[in-house]
């Protein structure tokens, strides 16, 4: 199995999605994400053929690297991730999530996006099963495990994928942040992180939120005060 060098120090990640954020101002919409202390910026990007939504791509994460210190955790949600992989590290990437649905060999993804210089995750859709993918969760430092089925956001969360979360937590064994995304607030949250999730992404619940700071501290909270490796710290 191919695995990351070592493990790593768990910490909450709170990644809010630009998926929700105003278009027409992202750069200043990211500088508010930076300004109410969000750990990452998550970036959907969409191809309308693996997913039905058609949303950027490599441009608009490097403008976007130009915008922001905060690292870029930018999931392609695109039908064959090799042959664009490269552009998107090259753009300012610090992750790359494709989808192991998407891929015909994971593990050689994975492997061509780290000899980039790009950290690469690998992102599970709720109807695809964990089991067999122990080797691709190997090769990766980030595990996405969506909590919706792909392309739109404002989602409703599936309670049935926090068992996935745990499988997968269990599966990479400190050596990837584990991450959910998809209709994720202060509420649902909890049971993510109780399974194991470290990295939350949220759209919705922070950028139509009355304080983007009290969002984003709020879903901190649920992952520090749940997260096995983190209660009482």
């Amino acid at each position: 199995m191919t695995a990351p060098a070592t493990t790593r120090t768990i910490a909450p990640r709170i990644a809010p999605s630009i998926l929700s954020a105003d278009f027409a101002r992202l750069g200043e919409e990211v500088a508010r994400l930076e300004a109410a202390g969000a750990d990452w910026v998550h970036v959907d990007v969409m191809d309308g053929h693996f997913v039905p939504n058609l949303t950027i791509g490599p441009p608009v994460v490097k403008a976007l690297r130009r915008q922001t210190r905060l690292p870029l955790d930018v999931h392609i949600m695109i039908a064959a991730p090799d042959r664009l992989a490269e552009a998107f590290c090259d753009a300012g990437a610090d992750y790359l999530t494709f989808h192991a649905e998407a891929s015909p060999d994971p593990v050689r993804t994975a492997e061509a996006i780290r000899r980039c210089g790009t950290r690469p995750g690998i992102a599970i859709k709720p109807r695809t099963p964990i089991d067999g993918l122990d080797d691709a969760i190997g090769a990766c430092d980030l595990v996405l495990v969506m909590t919706v089925e792909p392309g739109f956001g404002g989602q409703a969360f599936m309670a049935d994928q926090v068992a996935k979360v745990e499988a997968a937590w269990r599966r990479a064994g400190g050596r990837a942040e584990i991450e959910v995304d998809g209709g994720l607030d202060d509420s649902t949250v909890v049971p993510c992180a109780r399974a194991g999730a470290n990295a939350v992404v949220a759209g919705t619940y922070v950028f139509r939120a009355k304080d983007m700071k009290a969002a984003i501290e709020a879903l901190r909270r649920g992952v520090v005060a749940n997260h096995p490796s983190l209660r009482g710290s």
